[in-house]
Formats: structure tokens, C-alpha cells, sequence
């Protein structure tokens, strides 16, 4: 299976060099036993086709799905044509383009930044999940889909994020808000370089914190795997 993976942002440019960039974190995640290609949709280099992959896999980025930035649009219609032509995976920012491109909505949220290990609760089995009740991992967002595209269901969400996990009934596509490419080691010095400027030292410190407790980063990455396997 060939998994395109479109980069909609990076980490902080010193970063690089001890974490690598999103595409690596999503194969390191993934595993091997896939054909991965890398689209840096930010920088405009968006693939000529919609089925030109398997699947498509979007990833987080510091930008807001509302935000006026030449690539959205243009994404987002990408989006909408590969529905039914290739699977869709979308993290963080790409849970929140998803679900505008297909009918819902996202805003910034009036509970404030989510950091730090977050935990859902399953709510809706599928088939390509385990038996787990609860799903832990790294968050970072301030954004959230606050109504829900028509097509899809909630499969898991905590009460700060009712709407944190999506499966779509007319098409193979997934989402989930939480960041299960993120390693703790890499969510800590993020915390720590917007300490100050998006987080306070309290929120910062609690966040780096529970970043020390088990997560399920693993389980999920598990999930996506088993998803794409049996994608048509």
C-alpha cells in the first residue's frame, strides 16, 4: 500500500535534528510494510491526483482550518475527491480539515489549549480497533470541530473534546484529534518552547507532567494500521 502523507506543518525548525519532521513521526508510528510518500502541502506541493496513493494521511500543523492560506482550499477539495478513491487518515489539524472539508465545522475553542496526555473513552467499537475502553496520548490543540460532519460518528472523546475521534459511514476515512505520533520526549520540549507564549508555567508544568504516565500511543498507531489493511 502506498500512504501519502500530507504535511500541512513541521515541528520547530531547531527541533529537526533530535525528532525528524511529521512524515518521519507518522513512520516511526506506522511501521513498515508500506510505500511512503510525502507531500509538503504548506509549501504548495500538493499530488497532481487524489487517487495518486492509497491512502492519504494528514497531519498536524500549527495553522488553523480558518486561517486564509492559499493551500486550504485547495486541500480541502483534494479531500473531497479522493472520497471513495483512497483511504483517509486525518491527526490534529487533519482531524479538524477533514470534517470541514466534509460538512462540519471547526472553531477555536472556548475551553482553551488541550497539552498534555489527554485521555478518550471508546464509544464506538469499530472493526479495526481492539478491546481497549480508553485511549490515551499527547494533545495539543486549541481548535476543535465543534459540529459534526453529516457522514460521520464519534468513536471516542473525552468531555474537553466531545468530538475527538471520527469514522465516516460513506468512505474509508478516520480521524482522531489527539497526537499518537507524538513521543512524549518530543511533546515535552514542545510544551516547553510555547512555555510562556501559548501555555503558562502551571498549565506547562502539568502538561509536562502527565506526559510521564503510560500512553497508548502504540495501540493507536496499531489501530491506523489495521484500518488501512482493510481498507478497499
Amino acid at each position: 500500500m502506498r500512504i501519502g502523507i500530507l504535511e500541512t506543518g513541521g515541528p520547530p525548525e531547531s527541533f529537526e535534528g533530535r525528532f525528524g519532521d511529521y512524515p518521519a513521526m507518522f513512520r516511526r508510528l506506522l511501521g513498515d510494510g508500506f510505500d511512503y510518500a510525502a507531500f509538503d502541502v504548506a509549501a504548495g506541493a500538493l499530488p497532481a491526483r487524489s487517487d495518486a496513493c492509497d491512502a492519504w494521511v494528514i497531519t498536524g500543523s500549527a495553522a488553523g482550518v480558518y486561517d486564509d492560506l492559499r493551500w486550504i482550499e485547495p486541500l480541502k477539495d483534494l479531500l473531497r475527491e479522493a472520497k471513495g478513491r483512497a483511504a483517509l487518515v486525518g491527526v490534529c489539524f487533519g482531524h479538524q480539515i477533514m470534517a470541514e472539508a466534509f460538512g462540519g465545522k471547526v472553531a477555536k475553542s472556548d475551553k482553551g489549549w488541550g497539552v498534555g496526555l489527554h485521555t478518550y473513552e471508546v464509544l464506538d467499537r469499530q472493526p479495526w480497533m481492539d478491546a481497549a475502553k480508553t485511549i490515551a496520548a499527547p494533545a495539543s490543540h486549541q481548535d476543535q470541530v465543534v459540529v459534526l460532519p453529516p457522514a460521520a460518528r464519534v468513536v471516542a472523546a473525552s468531555a474537553f473534546t466531545p468530538f475527538g475521534a471520527l469514522a465516516y459511514e460513506d468512505q474509508p476515512a478516520i480521524s482522531i484529534q489527539l497526537h499518537p505520533e507524538f513521543e512524549p520526549a518530543y511533546a515535552k520540549a514542545l510544551i516547553e518552547n510555547r512555555r510562556g507564549a501559548r501555555y503558562s508555567d502551571a498549565q506547562a508544568d502539568a502538561a509536562v507532567a502527565s506526559l510521564d504516565a503510560p500512553d497508548d500511543r502504540a495501540r493507536v498507531g496499531t489501530w491506523i494500521r489495521e484500518f488501512l489493511r482493510r481498507a478497499p
